[in-house]
């Protein structure tokens, strides 16, 4: 079930205009000698002034320009969260693990129907879910390598998936409706993340479409234990590179969690980063059940664990704060956004 969470609020404090970027880094696609399991364990409960440092974010519109918001984080309870222990059976191998579990979706009625018409392709190589009627979340680093925005990110686009019978192109291949981005949003937490090596907590982005679209789209959630979840399993769809402009499903269950990550073997190939992670959880008091948005998918990442490096495919887990932000993004105010 669906579990209602008191959610803290953000707040914006001040915004600073900042210089225009270069838009010249290259994408960085996958990010080594991360802080890992192990290292995720040990790293102290970050104090408010941290939160609010890591939590500021930057806005880069359409026209080039860019600021700098400073947040405030209000009724936050700072209990340490809950991180898994214990031994795990280890794995090196990469990012397909033995057979191929994806699954690719042909049907025009699942492609443009709920919940795989929420998947969504950006400009720059990834893919993304829609999660309002003009907002797109997706990976920061899809965006910006830590340094500067990346190549493409100047004039960003999103794909959706066209509907009805012109769908395809000739060679069967599906065709998308591009839309132009109006403004990015990234935490500062991304920056600090990849320049000081500390984690990949960060690694998410909002993207504000210039006009909206008419489609279904998922709402989010905050991401439960890998206890609460129907035996552990996450799906998400994205467009994979080595299966060209289709639509790939996937489901799996999570090896392993922090306060932050979800470590996990599902199979993907770059190109499905930032793709929504989902679960599908009874409504409280309902017989419904919903699908939610509980993580943003960040890609194939080298980490350490008892002192060797392993690999993983990780998701940034949407906690209360991450919620509270990205609701901010999208509302505008932080009325709607206080239980999650």
């Amino acid at each position: 079930t669906w579990h209602l969470k008191k959610i803290p609020q953000i707040v914006s404090e001040r915004t600073f205009s900042l210089d225009s970027p270069k838009f010249e880094a290259k994408p960085k696609l996958e990010l080594k000698s991360v802080c890992g399991i192990e290292c995720q364990r040990r790293l102290p409960v970050p104090s408010l002034s941290d939160l609010k440092e890591l939590l500021a974010y930057e806005t880069v519109f359409e026209n080039g320009t860019r600021t700098l918001t400073q947040v405030n984080v209000l009724g936050l309870g700072l209990a340490p969260a809950g991180n898994t222990s214990g031994e795990r059976s280890l794995r090196k191998k990469r990012q397909i693990y033995g057979t191929d579990s994806r699954f690719s979706i042909y049907d025009k009625r699942f492609m443009t129907n709920f919940p795989f018409n929420t998947a969504v392709k950006i400009s720059t190589g990834c893919s993304g879910i829609l999660i309002s009627p003009k907002h797109v979340l997706t990976a920061a680093h899809c965006l910006h390598n830590g340094k500067d925005y990346v190549k493409g990110s100047k004039r960003l686009r999103v794909g959706l998936r066209r509907a009805g019978r012109k769908q395809g192109t000739s060679d069967g291949m599906p065709s998308f409706q591009w839309t132009r981005v109006k403004s990015t949003h990234i935490p500062k937490g991304w920056f600090k993340g990849v320049s000081e090596d500390i984690a990949l907590d960060y690694d998410y982005a909002v993207l504000e479409l210039k006009r909206p679209h008419k489609r279904k789209y998922m709402e989010l959630g905050v991401s439960p234990a890998i206890k609460m979840m129907p035996g552990s399993m996450i799906h998400f769809s994205g467009f994979d590179s080595d299966r060209s402009g289709q639509l790939v499903y996937r489901f799996c269950s999570i090896a392993d969690e922090s306060s932050d990550l979800f470590y996990q073997y599902c199979d993907a190939e770059s190109g499905s980063t930032g793709s929504g992670v989902y679960l599908r959880l009874k409504e409280p008091d309902k017989k419904k059940w919903k699908r939610k948005i509980i993580a943003v998918y960040s890609g194939h990442q080298w980490v350490d664990v008892n002192g060797e490096q392993q690999d993983y495919n990780v998701a940034v887990r949407i906690t209360p704060l991450k919620y509270a932000q990205i609701c901010f993004w999208i509302h505008g105010n932080d009325e709607s956004c206080t239980r999650g």
